[in-house]
Parts: C-alpha cells; sequence; structure tokens
C-alpha cells in the first residue's frame, strides 16, 4: 500500500503531469510533420525529380533471381534510403520548430526578468515638504529641512 501511495504522490506533482501532456503533444505534432513531409512537401519533389516517390526507393540485397526464389518475395530485404530521407525531412522539421519555440521562450524569459528585476530607489520623500530628494541625501534641497540620516550612507 506504501508504494502504491508513493506513486500516487509522484504522479500527481505537476512536472509530471505537465511531462505527459508535452510527450502527448510532441506525438501529435510529429504526427502532423510526418504527415506534411510525406503529403505535402515529398510529392512536388519527386515530381521535380521525375516522378518518383521516395518512399519507393530502396536498394534490394538480393538479385532479381534470389528475390523470385524466395517463397514470399515481398519479405526480400531493401535498404529504404527513400523512406530514411523522408524520415531525416521530418526530424529537421521537427528540431527546427522545436529550436524556434526554445528560441521565443528565451526571449520570453529574458524580458520577464528584466520587467521583475527590482529597481533600487534612486529618490526618497521629504518628510516636510513632500517633495523628492536623492536617497543619500541630509538636507532637503526645496525646503532646506534637515532629513534623517541616509540608509545608504
Amino acid at each position: 500500500m506504501k508504494i502504491i501511495k508513493e506513486f500516487k504522490e509522484f504522479a500527481m506533482k505537476g512536472n509530471v503531469i505537465d511531462l505527459a501532456v508535452g510527450v502527448i503533444i510532441g506525438g501529435a505534432f510529429g504526427k502532423i510533420v510526418t504527415s506534411l513531409v510525406n503529403d505535402i512537401i515529398m510529392p512536388p519533389i519527386g515530381r521535380i525529380l521525375g516522378g518518383v516517390d521516395f518512399k519507393d526507393l530502396k536498394i534490394p540485397l538480393y538479385t532479381k533471381a534470389q528475390i523470385n526464389e524466395l517463397k514470399d518475395p515481398l519479405t526480400a530485404p531493401y535498404i529504404n534510403y527513400g523512406q530514411f530521407i523522408n524520415v531525416m525531412l521530418d526530424f529537421l522539421i521537427v528540431a527546427f520548430c522545436i529550436f524556434l519555440l526554445v528560441k521565443v521562450i528565451n526571449v520570453l524569459r529574458r524580458n520577464e526578468k528584466k520587467e521583475t528585476a527590482p529597481v533600487e530607489a534612486t529618490e526618497k520623500d521629504c518628510p516636510y515638504c513632500l517633495s523628492k530628494v536623492p536617497i543619500k541625501a541630509s538636507r532637503c534641497k526645496h525646503c532646506t529641512s534637515q532629513l534623517e540620516a541616509a540608509a545608504h550612507g
């Protein structure tokens, strides 16, 4: 029972749930990119290269005679370099999108840090005339009242 309780505490932590959501969204994004590459990018490239379907680009590891002798010629081994090209394009597009996302997040974080950085006071109010005077001043320049000792003195 203790292990179930520990697992429940672990699974309900915010970071674990955020990670799970990220993995699910990443999987869906991967499917979108795969469709983009296979269905939109590669067909025009194949057409430009003479009607080539990249999925069909492969190098047989057997001769045609050896393939014909197999019980099931469809199981003959091939080096599927066309499919590899599609997968590499998938990877490059996903990697580029993640790069852009991280770049935007870093810019937002930098802007947030600039906005939240505490601003050190350079002036204080004179308690007698309520004018602004430099923080290190010992006398008000407006009413010439003696001020308390400077805190930063």
